[in-house]
């Protein structure tokens, strides 16, 4: 269940929440707690650390919305705040922003635009604190680690779990976008970030939602990690679910979107890669089965998915497979049996 926050002076806007959302209220999708300025809004916060966004006027009583922003952060880093306010220019837009607001919508409130930014914004929250979770546990596989977090996770632990590397059982995704790069060169750059940073969004859900863990970002190509009980079958799972969404996406900047995607499982290697002296590591996975994924990646078509033999015979009954045949993957000797997912 998401717990959300709203800090809005108005008395009345507590009713209206509460009948909009009463089905997902019912249904106990989501907790919903009120607060009618910035201080009694941090009072919750401390009385309710688990809470997962905050939804904030700006113009507040005793203690407004814009400062409530930059106390936040001090207090919880993992919570994510969207702005809920009828002073929608840019200067507030700005200030809210470059204070750590996640999203911003005016009044008066389109209930339907602000679920769907809240839905947005649950899914990074939730992001962020399984995060979190897994370099505790010692699974993360890539994470920028600042300030504000090392605080909040305790600094000594963080960095003795640098210091431990192990081999794991896990399967590999590598999730391309077509062509994407093309765009680049006819469009505004902000425009383009923009647009890849959506797409990453609906691939990031669909990964999260079978227990992945986000690797890292590669130009425009996306690495998940799966680990745990039938990580093959959930690797595989999220990759048919990430292209059928992104199949389903309209034409944006002369740009349809397709995604090609490589999985390979096995044994590798997880451990920190990078320079301790910038404290710049990743931790991440290396070895034959990860560089044979990103190599599938490369070799698949316009929305196909494509995995060894030894993944298919694993899968074979949950999945329906054609074979494509015997390909030479680069930096591979001798040919590599490939088969493409279909459903």
């Amino acid at each position: 269940m998401t717990k959300i926050l709203v800090a809005d002076d108005e008395a009345d806007l507590e009713t209206l929440i509460r009948q909009k959302f009463r089905q997902k209220i019912r249904d106990r999708q989501y907790e919903f707690l009120f607060a009618l300025n910035g201080n009694e809004a941090l009072s919750i916060i401390k009385e309710h650390p688990d809470v997962d966004i905050v939804l904030s006027d700006i113009n507040m009583p005793e203690m407004d919305g814009l400062t409530l922003l930059s106390k936040l952060n001090d207090l919880n880093p993992l919570i994510k705040s969207v702005m809920v306010s009828a002073y929608g220019d840019m200067e507030n837009i700005r200030i809210a922003m470059n204070r750590g607001a996640f999203d911003f919508v005016t009044k008066p409130v389109n209930f339907e635009d602000l679920e769907i930014t809240m839905q947005k914004t649950i899914a990074h929250a939730k992001q962020a604190k399984e995060t979190l979770q897994a370099i505790k546990e010692n699974n993360i596989l890539r994470m920028y680690v600042d300030e504000n977090v090392l605080k909040f996770m305790g600094s000594k632990e963080f960095e003795n779990s640098l210091l431990e590397n192990e081999t794991v059982e896990a399967s590999v995704a590598f999730i391309d976008i077509c062509s994407f790069t093309a765009i680049s060169e006819s469009q505004k750059p902000d425009e383009v970030v923009h647009l890849l940073n959506r797409y990453f969004d609906v691939m990031v859900k669909e990964i999260i939602d079978q227990n992945g863990i986000i690797d890292k970002f590669i130009g425009d190509c996306v690495m998940a990690v799966f680990k745990g009980d039938y990580h093959l079958d959930r690797a595989i799972d999220a990759a048919i679910a990430i292209r059928n969404k992104i199949d389903q996406l309209p034409e944006e900047l002369g740009f349809t979107p397709k995604v090609s995607i490589g999985i390979n499982s096995g044994e590798m290697i997880s451990g920190n890669i990078g320079s301790a002296a910038l404290r710049r590591l990743d931790y991440t996975v290396i070895g034959d089965i990860v560089n044979t994924a990103q190599r599938l990646q490369g070799a698949a078509g316009i929305c196909q998915i494509l995995i060894t033999e030894d993944c298919y015979e694993k899968v074979k009954q949950s999945f329906q497979c054609k074979i494509i045949g015997n390909i030479t993957l680069k930096n591979k000797t001798g040919e590599t049996t490939v088969y493409e997912v279909l459903t």
